[in-house]
């Protein structure tokens, strides 16, 4: 599957976390001034650890030697479609951060043992929760491409055995003009941010996100509506017309109409 390289790059590395004193009139000494989700991690150190997990060495390093709990760092970048810094390593094949990761805790996963080349997790989880190799990983992407993008030679022989481990999302075709007409900014609110930004790829796939978020690719279930990668229940509809006047997001109770810009 496509997915787009904002999603990679729009994490951009982040200042290492300090504590500014001040005074505390009261005691005479000085007192840290915590960052408001503390104990909990900062969500932009979080979306940091995900995003350089799919292949930036160093700062994984560095990341991990202030705060190892970040090896289970999580990322919602959509629509529900959660990623953890493990999952990032293990569906691009970068053995060397899975790891690093898992040295610091993170929790293995049916995902990274394929990637990884463990033959015999693979097989345990499938017998023990028979059709488990149907569920996809971060960005709706199978099992098997875990394995092929770790290069395990022997869980690809195992999974081209086992029904439904390699079964992509349904994407109906979706011509050019089809897709022109639905390029563009729509707006649900009167804030800059509530604006969704539709656009494609230079390879035609059409992909949606919230302005100051990550794009989201698109998959076509025929008729202009869609579903974005790892939540398959969500719809995305384009109203009828060139250009669309409008496009309505349904996502379980939560659902939006914006309109063209």
């Amino acid at each position: 599957m496509t997915i787009s390289r904002r999603l990679f790059l729009s994490v951009a590395p982040a200042a290492p976390l300090s504590f500014r004193a001040v005074s505390d009139s009261s005691a005479g000494q000085s007192a840290p001034v915590l960052p408001p989700q503390f104990p909990s991690h900062e969500p932009d150190t979080a979306r940091e650890m995900v995003g350089v997990s799919h292949g930036n060495v160093a700062r994984v390093r560095a990341l991990l030697a202030n705060r190892p709990a970040l090896a289970n760092a999580t990322w919602d970048w959509g629509f529900g479609d959660w990623e953890t810094a493990l999952g990032a390593a293990s569906h691009v094949g970068n053995r060397e951060i899975a790891a690093m990761l898992l040295a610091a805790g993170a929790r293995p996963t049916l995902f990274s043992a394929a990637m990884l080349g463990q033959l015999d997790v693979v097989k345990a989880f499938v017998a023990a929760h028979p059709g488990v190799q149907r569920i996809r990983g971060p960005h709706g992407i199978t099992l098997m491409a875990h394995a092929r993008a770790g290069g395990a030679a022997d869980v690809v022989r195992y999974l081209e055995s086992v029904d439904g481990s390699d079964v992509p999302y349904r994407n109906e075709p979706f011509d050019a003009a089809s897709r022109t007409a639905c390029l563009g900014t729509y707006a649900f609110g009167p804030q800059p941010q509530d604006r969704f930004i539709v656009s494609e790829t230079d390879r035609g796939v059409l992909l949606i996100r919230r302005d100051g978020a990550a794009d989201r690719n698109l998959f076509h279930l025929g008729g202009r509506v869609f579903h974005p990668p790892g939540a398959e229940a969500v719809r995305i509809r384009f109203a009828p017309g060139a250009p669309a006047p409008s496009v309505s997001v349904e996502d379980g109770p939560v659902a939006v109409t914006a309109t063209r810009m």
